[in-house]
This record gives C-alpha cells, sequence and structure tokens, in this order.
C-alpha cells in the first residue's frame, strides 16, 4: 500500500495496473520475528531479480517508497539501456543482443509501471545528498523506506555477498534530526514465497559499539544470509 504523492491519473492508472498483475503474481506471506512494521522505518531487502520489488509493490501493506538507481527514473530511454545493458545482461546474465531484443517490448511496459512507483532515485556521486533529503521528507510523512543495498554487480544470488553502506547514511541523517530509525532485515524466500521479517534495530543500537558504516552494513546482510534459512510452517 503506497501512500504516495501522485497526479490522480497516475494514481489510478497505476492502481489499475497493479489490480491486473495480482491476477498473475501470488500473494506472499509476511512471517514477523518480532513487531511488524508500522512507520518511519527502514526495510532492508534482497532482491531476487525483479520479484521482491514486485512482491512489496503488490502486497504490502504498510506505506512505503522505494529506492532506487536513477536510470529507472529518468525516462523510457535511460530506463531501457538500464534494463537491456546492466539489468538482463550483466546481473541477470542473458546475452546482449536478446536482452536488448526483449527490452524493446519489456522496457516500455517497465516504464509504465516506473511512473506510478513514484520512486526515490539514488546516485553514485554527490546528487546522493537530494536521494537522502528527499527520503527524510519522505519519512517525516509517516512512509517507510525500502532499500535493496545487496551488491548485485555480479548477479543476484541466494546468499548474499554484502550490503551496500548508503542506507546508514540515510538513518545517520535522521538520528542526527532527532529520528532514531528502526530497521527491518527482510529476506524473500522465493521457494516458499515468503518474505521473513527480523525484529527491528534500532540506529542508536546499531552504532553503540562504535563500528563503521561498512562494517554495520556488512554484519546485516549476515544477518540477512541467517534469515535465509529460518524454517517456514
Amino acid at each position: 500500500m503506497n501512500n504516495k504523492k501522485q497526479t490522480p491519473l497516475r494514481k489510478k492508472g497505476h492502481r489499475l495496473l497493479c489490480g491486473f498483475l495480482r491476477i498473475f503474481v501470488r500473494r506472499p506471506k509476511f512471517i514477523y520475528l518480532g513487531e511488524r512494521v508500522e512507520e518511519q522505518s527502514i526495510i532492508l531487502s534482497n532482491h531476487v531479480g525483479k520479484l521482491a520489488p514486485l512482491k512489496f509493490e503488490l502486497y504490502f501493506d504498510r506505506p512505503f517508497r522505494f529506492w532506487g538507481t536513477h536510470e529507472m527514473n529518468e525516462g523510457l530511454i535511460p530506463l531501457y539501456k538500464y534494463q537491456s545493458k546492466i539489468f538482463y545482461h550483466q546481473k541477470q546474465h542473458w546475452n546482449l543482443f536478446l536482452a536488448r531484443v526483449a527490452c524493446l517490448v519489456v522496457s516500455p511496459l517497465t516504464y509504465l509501471f516506473y511512473k506510478g512507483l513514484n520512486l526515490i532515485s539514488t546516485y553514485r556521486d554527490h546528487r546522493f545528498k537530494n536521494s537522502i533529503e528527499e527520503s527524510i521528507n519522505t519519512l517525516q510523512d509517516k512512509n517507510n523506506i525500502i532499500i535493496f543495498p545487496e551488491d548485485s554487480s555480479e548477479g543476484y544470488f541466494d546468499k548474499l555477498k554484502m550490503f551496500y553502506s548508503g542506507f546508514m547514511l540515510l538513518a545517520q541523517a535522521c538520528y542526527k534530526m532527532g529520528m532514531d530509525l528502526p530497521i527491518f532485515v527482510t529476506y524473500y524466500k522465493k521457494e516458499e514465497n515468503v518474505f521473513i521479517v527480523d525484529k527491528p534495530v534500532k540506529y542508536s543500537e546499531l552504532i553503540k559499539d562504535g563500528d563503521d558504516r561498512d562494517t554495520i552494513a556488512n554484519m546485516l546482510c549476515d544477518r540477512a544470509n541467517e534469515l535465509r534459512d529460518v524454517k517456514v510452517d
């Protein structure tokens, strides 16, 4: 359930598209190991290709916005280039020619879907400060932020290799403003169609021993991998 600032037409169109997709995409189960997600939190998840973001968008019942790479948010041509070369070829290991051909169909559909997401663009340069500012405003509006921090440069793996630490910069900025955000680590288990949601940990708890951002990020990555082994009834 996305509580997002959209034009009425875009909001209606996205809602209709999501309703159509629910016909084909199974509802996942959310299993909480602690308290439930309410508002003003950071949620970290594995990506599992397109699956985890799609399942969150269609079925997660709390207000949120995604972080996502800026190429997906800048129009059809940048999206096509990113999807064909990076997502399908580099990360999903498709043949580049086949990826380019497939994205002639896939990218326009993805573009229509992403227009309704109100994605928070992320960057790998000084513009990342804009991502932080927009995220803070989103959290102050009582939304959650969902982030997929895994290193997927060589593809998506069941056992996550590492977490990038950008989300720690957001948590730090919020902490300086008096918001000690809870951080939820989640793991989507594709075979069982289940999100395992760990009990939240506050930012202040994570930094109390003086560890640096990268160390904390990879500690949370290790925890995500542990969630993968949680038995589902």
